[in-house]
């Protein structure tokens, strides 16, 4: 078999006229896109029309410079931040991807073999394939006999062989899932088990299957649930504040009237009066929207997610889009590859048996002596396969492959020196046996399918080594049951007889039998059940035939039978779209699935409101990993497949998937915190600013206050509850819809109950005077309230670590929280007391905050109200601890 291939000249030639091999890379994330991709979030959007609308106050001179400068940096830090993370990702895959060495492959050039690497391949190259090879380019086999793996095209991990084609054959233009699997055809991406040929490339790179998909996933993707979710807050906060301030600016216009003493001595006064009344419910206006919109979420969300992709690395979760971690906590419905994801992804033995149906455990094979030395010669001097340097198997099928890992590298090793091989003769599809002739003993030893030896073997070993007639029903009915676990059987036995080609002697002696499969990965059972229990329906999506997947499904927890659905793709598209949505909350396996049967199945859940997370490894899962919300490509797939996730599950594990959605449930739940902590402060701030100038108090909060709350409690505030810990708990809980607020009604409850405490502590502060005794001068009262008012919100920071009463627990998993708290408590502290610093810089910020210092009675009084949040919470949740209770006796 030898080719003289193209030459240098022919390979320029070809290269010009039809395109290279390789197939072009995404762009890498630039800081700038992933900069300019920040502005288009609702939340943000809010925030610049707010700064907008403050430089214009200012440039008449009814507005101070600090807020839209401080809402300007706010946003700058969260693109910056959003940026870094996005670009660290995509950093992060690429280190990957360039970590691993290129695909190289061997072709005829200038009549000699060549290694090259395949991005060089060209049209009419003539590639020499061996065991173990991955095909470069798409092509026709013209010479040799393979047996090729393509489960990274069609997802079927079984043996499709290939013959040599007639001279002239070209590949078919328009390729179906049967074209894969035909007698000549060969596809980039798909690997050899065994053979040795030679392939005439007819498509590279673009116009190759791979190729082709690549281009598929160009199409946008759906937005993430938290995407959603934030712009219904978005949209709800800004209704409230724009609503609400238009209101409190019309009653304080009213109010203006009222004190005139009605429109016509009101409007009797002088334009610049009625001008400066206008300004004046305007600027408190904007003081609302300031207060309602929470500066600090993007902020947050930013931080949490930047902080949680680089710990994701440790459970072997490579975050190629920030987004997606959190997306995965969301997950309504998984779709899971089988091979190699629930399934170790490699055939191994699993079962031994004797021919009277007694199953010997593989650890306890050694102690039958006569069993074990006839059965490691019957594998170890009957197979291709061996192992390399490195304690790799190499050579041989999978099946080989597996049988040799079963027998060990010290055992293979050991039969080198022993039993002389005298003649061999391989396994066939015709004879479906092989057989070695080992002249030192006398015995021919057979390795094969158990109805070829069963049709002649009349005996067997016993566990002790003693020969026993066979019983044949006993036998089948031992087989019929591994085969319903999706096992492949192999029988062993040995003759006293010298070998003859292509025949079986009478006095064969059955040896034993092994079960072969792709098993169960044994933590991926304790994973799928935690994924269930966190109510997920998890839906096995695989190539290989009905019964191996539903053995599987059952082995892996998946399926239960009764009204669980397994089908296959022949069946799913006889169904119409609806009859499909009717059925897929039953559906756990569907069976010979298709790369559109995917991408089929996604949609429709998605029409459904449902959250999908799709996994793979061939480039035929790419379109599905792109189009579902959140896509998790294996470490060990294609290209096209990692390009095409945004997750990538670096072990290839279930397991890891599995942290994956706990640790996205986890910065959900610490997003959800963050919400409390911040809209607590709004809701109070608004009602505050709102009410008190109808009290006599015309500014209880300067708007560098509001700055310090939205820059510096909301920023630290991230830190502080970004971190919390995950807890077993968060995947005991039901997943969440695509479209739910943010905000439940629970949550409501101690938003509105807290941020109304604080409202009342507020003006009880303000208004009481007993606390202008303490306070005698104003300046001092009013810095104290706003001490009063940063301290209550750091109490109730402890307040939203639980919803329950262990408010303090899990601070030493957690212990950023104290840091930060100290941090805050100082640096509020420090511009308080700045006056008393005789330095310019030090007086400045004493004027830019409106802090003046005061006694330390007075720091501690503030302290002990400010506390009161914590027991007023307490109090809180233990009402409604027991409402519910009530609620839940009375509906049973």
């Amino acid at each position: 078999m030898h080719f003289n291939g193209l030459n240098d000249q022919e390979v320029e030639q070809s290269r010009r006229a039809n395109g290279s091999n390789a197939i072009p890379d995404s762009e890498p994330t630039t800081f700038w896109a992933e900069f300019k991709e920040t502005f288009g979030d609702p939340m943000i959007k809010i925030l610049l029309a707010i700064a907008a609308i403050m430089i214009i106050m200012f440039a008449f001179g009814y507005s101070d410079i600090y807020e839209p400068v401080g809402t300007i940096v706010a946003v700058l830090i969260v693109a910056v931040v959003s940026a870094k993370t996005g670009v660290a990702s995509d950093t992060k895959y690429r280190q990957l991807k360039d970590s691993t060495k290129k695909d190289q492959c061997k072709v005829y050039r200038n009549g000699v073999i060549t290694v090259i690497d395949v991005d060089d391949v060209v049209l009419g190259d003539k590639v020499l394939l061996q065991s173990g090879d991955k095909i470069p380019a798409d092509g026709i086999l013209i010479a040799g006999d393979l047996r090729v793996d393509n489960s990274a095209l069609n997802g079927e991990a079984e043996e499709c062989s290939k013959t040599a084609a007639a001279e002239g054959t070209k590949l078919a233009d328009d390729i179906t899932g049967d074209t894969f699997v035909d007698a000549h055809s060969l596809f980039r991406g798909a690997v050899l088990f065994d053979g040795e040929g030679v392939m005439d490339v007819q498509k590279v790179g673009l116009a190759t299957m791979m190729g082709k998909m690549a281009e598929e996933m160009q199409e946008n993707e759906p937005d993430s649930p938290l995407k959603v979710k934030l712009a219904k807050l978005a949209k709800q906060i800004s209704t409230f504040g724009y609503i609400g301030a238009i209101v409190i600016a019309v009653m304080y216009f009213g109010y203006f009237i009222l004190q005139a003493g009605g429109f016509g001595p009101y409007f009797a006064a002088s334009p610049a009066d009625i001008i400066k009344d206008i300004v004046e419910a305007v600027s408190l206006a904007v003081v609302i929207i300031v207060c309602a919109v929470p500066e600090g979420l993007p902020l947050m969300i930013s931080l949490v997610l930047m902080q949680n992709t680089s710990k994701m690395l440790d459970h072997n979760v490579l975050v190629r889009k920030a987004e997606g971690i959190e997306t995965a906590g969301s997950l309504n419905i998984l779709f899971s590859d089988k091979t190699g994801t629930i399934t170790k992804g490699q055939l191994e033995v699993v079962e031994f048996f004797t021919a009277d149906g007694l199953t010997i455990p593989l650890e306890e094979l050694s102690q039958h002596g006569k069993i074990k030395g006839l059965l490691d010669l019957a594998i170890g001097k009957n197979t291709q396969s061996m192992f390399d340097a490195d304690g790799r198997v190499i050579g041989g099928n999978a099946t080989d492959q597996a049988l040799v890992k079963f027998l060990g590298k010290e055992s293979m090793a050991q039969l080198e020196g022993v039993c002389k091989t005298v003649k061999v003769q391989g396994f066939n599809s015709t004879n479906k046996f092989s057989q070695v002739y080992l002249g030192d003993m006398g015995k021919t030893l057979y390795k094969g399918a158990p109805e070829r030896l069963l049709a002649t073997a009349k005996k067997y070993l016993g566990l002790n080594g003693e020969i026993k007639d066979l019983d044949p029903k006993v036998l089948d009915a031992k087989i019929v049951e591994l085969a319903d676990k999706s096992m492949r059987v192999l029988a062993f036995g040995y003759s006293e007889q010298a070998m003859v080609e292509n025949k079986i002697h009478e006095d064969v002696v059955l040896i034993g039998f092994v079960g072969i499969r792709d098993d169960v990965r044994p933590e991926a059972r304790e994973a799928i059940a935690e994924v269930r229990q966190a109510g997920i329906q998890v839906v096995m999506i695989t190539g290989d035939r009905l019964e191996t997947a539903v053995a599987i499904a059952k082995d892996a927890g998946l399926y239960h039978g009764g009204d669980e659905v397994a089908l296959t793709s022949a069946h799913l598209n006889e169904l119409s779209d609806e009859e499909v949505k009717e059925i897929i909350p039953r559906i756990r396996v569907i069976a010979r699935a298709l790369p559109t049967d995917k991408s089929r199945m996604v949609r429709l859940c998605q029409e459904m409101n449902l959250v999908v997370g799709m996994t793979g490894d061939g480039v035929n899962d790419s379109p599905a990993l792109k189009r579902a919300d959140v896509g998790f490509a294996m470490g060990s797939g294609t290209e096209a497949a990692k390009e095409a996730g945004k997750i990538i599950i670096l072990d290839d594990n279930f397991k890891s998937i599995k942290d994956a959605i706990w640790y996205g449930r986890t910065i959900y739940h610490n997003i959800l915190k963050f919400c409390k902590f911040q809209l607590v402060i709004n809701v109070a701030a608004v009602v505050v600013s709102a009410i008190a100038p109808f009290f006599g108090v015309e500014e209880p909060l300067k708007v560098t206050h509001l700055l310090f709350v939205n820059l510096v409690m909301d920023g630290l505030g991230a830190i502080m509850l970004g971190n919390e810990p995950a807890l077993a708990r968060y995947m005991r809980e039901k997943p969440r819809r695509r479209d739910e607020s943010i905000i439940s009604k629970p949550m409501m409850g101690q938003i509105l109950t807290m941020g109304l405490w604080l409202t009342v502590l507020s003006f009880l502060f303000l208004k009481l005077p007993v606390f202008d005794r303490i306070f005698p001068v104003q300046e001092e009262k009013l810095t104290a309230y706003f001490v009063l008012f940063i301290w209550s919100a750091l109490f109730n920071g402890f307040n939203v670590r639980d919803d329950g009463f262990g408010i303090f627990r899990g601070l030493n998993q957690n212990t950023g929280f104290m840091k930060v708290f100290a941090i805050i408590a100082i640096v509020q502290a420090a511009i308080v007391n700045a006056p008393l610093i005789p330095f310019k810089v030090f007086t400045w910020i004493g004027d830019m905050f409106s802090c003046v210092p005061f006694p330390p009675l007075g720091w501690v009084v503030a302290i002990v109200l400010a506390f009161t949040m914590i027991p007023v919470d307490l109090i809180r949740k233990a009402v409604t601890k027991q409402e519910s209770h009530d609620l839940i006796e009375q509906s049973k």
